[in-house]
């Protein structure tokens, strides 16, 4: 069992870095795939971004890609989100998720344990 909650949401201007944190309980945190979804308002959830579990492989949504940072401490059990360059249209509510090794990590389905989210709103 993990358990997963999210810190570091905010309100900044369009332009600005937020941080987002997430740490896991459990003993086996370095054997989970990390991933960061989206939820904006009336829209479905979405993959932003997932790491390895020894933090050696990431993976990005386009719509991301260049601006966000995805990264690990397997010492203090936390994923991270560094998000720059912020654009209204991220705003939403973001949520870490944790997968076994394997598989499709841009598949929501595919992922086991999630925190409660976040709340992102980049103002223009």
């Amino acid at each position: 069992q993990v358990q997963l909650v999210e810190s570091g949401g905010g309100l900044v201007q369009a332009g600005g870095s937020l941080r987002l944190s997430c740490p896991a309980s459990g003993r086996t945190f370095s054997g989970y795939v990390m991933g960061w979804f989206r939820q904006a308002p009336g829209k479905e959830r979405e993959f932003v971004a997932a790491i390895s579990g020894n933090g050696g492989s990431t993976v990005y949504a386009d719509s991301v890609k260049g601006r966000f940072t995805i990264s690990r401490d397997n010492a203090k059990n936390t994923v991270y989100l560094q998000m720059n360059s912020l654009k209204p249209e991220d705003t939403a509510v973001y949520y870490c998720a944790a997968r076994p090794w394997g598989g499709n990590w841009y598949n929501i389905k595919e992922y086991n344990y999630w925190g409660q989210g976040t709340q992102v709103t980049v103002s223009s």
